[in-house]
């Protein structure tokens, strides 16, 4: 029976005699009557939700004994009521409804209206004043079923309340009703109650989302680790859309890319599944993730985020994924200024400075490429990022050995150093010592040369050879047009476009 259905009693057995007695004749002409004003309220509810309150309200006074209809009469009125902010009303006419539960309506039906009414008064909940009329809702269905033996509900309301307490981090209220959860979920030996295990997956993508919140990565990823072992539940997708997005989140900030994008394709099918819109934010993080393992597979070339490739939310991470994998650094810039709402999220905010630093970086190295020398303003008027980041990037390709220069901050000018020219000098060091080697084995040999021959000889050594910069070879660095030589004369280099110069830009 849903929320708003009309509720309707098994027929039984039914006797087709033709003898009705006056009593009966007064039963379903009064039912009749209370079935019409419900009727009558609902179709006036929505043009006029005030007349339609106190109609609702009117139902439980025509009936002599509480029963369905009033119960119906009650639960309309008290939504009504809290849609305008009548938090007070709604709260005295939810007192009355309760006591419904205990006689007048089945067990069945009463749980799930009780959690239905909950569920909708959750989802309105906007404001503080809002807030504390759910907080009293949570209270007085506590107190209502203390007494009873209806665990389900009592557990189903006590998530719920910690799930409120979560929504306005209120950490310690919160710590205090898990530990009380998990008590009523465990056997008398301290362990897990397989028999309950969908409470348990509740309460660890609860306390999951407390710890993200909180940046407690460590108890983080021992709750994360346990819910993933509970094989006892059949949770609800929803619940493992959340646990599997904060276990995607823990493994981004220990930048272990590939367990994130993992969790996150896991997290954004099961969201999917539960049709939640969380769904679309989740599909933006596996996006991210995707640039940041530097990866040239497309994240929507699976079937299951294929259908969300040409969405108008999500079309922004999708021309960002395009321009990354282009190396296009100028319309990754431009989607990123054009679409601010990007970076809305704290999570990609925080998170997208390391794909732009890796965008910079490849666009520096692909620009200073064909020169030996440049200025630091060149790179921030082409690449259009600051002088400061592009001093950054440039020390950390020099420490990372990806770039054998030298920057000088005065000048605010960078010397490239050949690598050819290093290479070549290294391979004619490591072959002067290979003839040194072999000139003294020669010497200290019986059959060799003498002392007094090889002393004549001195000057055709090895160490004589090479001293003077490796025979008639000018050294490395004096030849004309030779960076390092400082004078700057001799071959040009080409620049982008196809432009000659000296090799210094400014």
């Amino acid at each position: 029976m849903s929320d708003d259905d009309d509720f309707m009693q098994d027929s039984g057995d039914e006797e087709y005699d033709f003898e009705y007695e006056d009593a009966d004749e007064d039963d379903e002409s009064g039912d009749i009557g209370i079935e019409n004003k419900y009727y009558n309220a609902k179709q006036i509810k929505v043009d006029s939700p005030e007349d339609a309150i106190d109609e609702f309200l009117g139902v439980p006074t025509l009936e002599q004994d509480k029963g369905d209809w009033g119960f119906k009469g009650l639960k309309q009125a008290i939504k009504l009521e809290f849609k305008l902010g009548r938090y007070g009303d709604a709260v005295e006419h939810y007192r009355e409804l309760l006591t419904y539960v205990k006689s007048a309506v089945t067990r069945n039906y009463s749980e799930k209206s009780i959690n239905n009414m909950l569920d909708y008064i959750e989802k309105g909940s906007d404001d503080d004043k809002a807030y504390q009329c759910m907080e009293e809702f949570y209270s007085l269905t506590l107190n209502s079923f203390q007494n009873t033996n209806n665990e389900r509900l009592w557990l189903k309301t006590n998530i719920k309340l910690a799930r409120l307490w979560l929504e306005r981090k209120a950490f310690n209220q919160l710590i205090k009703k898990v530990r009380e959860l998990h008590q009523a979920c465990q056997r008398e030996d301290g362990s897990d109650d397989p028999g309950k295990g969908t409470y348990l997956l509740e309460l660890y993508a609860l306390e999951i989302q407390m710890y993200a919140q909180t940046k407690n990565n460590k108890r983080l990823k021992a709750l994360y680790q346990r819910a993933l072992r509970v094989r006892s539940a059949v949770p609800h997708p929803k619940i493992m859309g959340i646990i599997r997005e904060c276990g995607g989140k823990m493994h981004m900030s220990e930048e272990n890319w590939e367990e994130a994008q993992s969790d996150f394709f896991e997290s954004f099918r099961n969201y999917d599944e539960a049709g939640s819109m969380q769904r679309i934010q989740v599909l933006k993080y596996l996006v991210l993730t995707t640039m940041l393992m530097k990866s040239d597979i497309n994240p929507f070339d699976s079937q299951e985020t294929k259908p969300y490739k040409s969405d108008p939310r999500i079309s922004a991470m999708t021309d960002l994924v395009d321009a990354y994998q282009r190396d296009d650094i100028h319309a990754y810039e431009a989607i990123l200024s054009k679409h601010p709402d990007v970076l809305a999220d704290p999570f990609i905010a925080e998170n997208i400075d390391e794909v732009s630093r890796n965008m910079r970086t490849k666009a520096v190295l692909k620009l200073i490429a064909p020169y030996t020398r440049f200025s630091l303003k060149f790179i921030s008027k082409n690449i259009k990022i600051s002088v400061p980041e592009v001093q950054d990037i440039l020390s950390f390709l020099i420490l990372d050995k990806k770039l054998n220069a030298k920057i000088d901050q005065e000048s605010g000018t960078v010397v490239v150093e050949s690598a050819s020219d290093v290479d070549r000098l290294r391979s004619l060091q490591e072959w002067s010592s290979s003839l040194r080697t072999l000139w003294q084995t020669t010497l200290n040999d019986g059959d060799g040369f003498k002392v007094d021959e090889a002393s004549q000889l001195h000057g055709m050594s090895a160490g004589g050879m090479f001293q003077s910069g490796f025979g008639d070879e000018t050294p490395v660095g004096m030849r004309a047009g030779n960076p390092r030589r400082g004078g700057w004369k001799g071959k040009a280099s080409t620049g982008p476009g196809g432009k000659t110069g000296t090799g210094v830009v400014y």
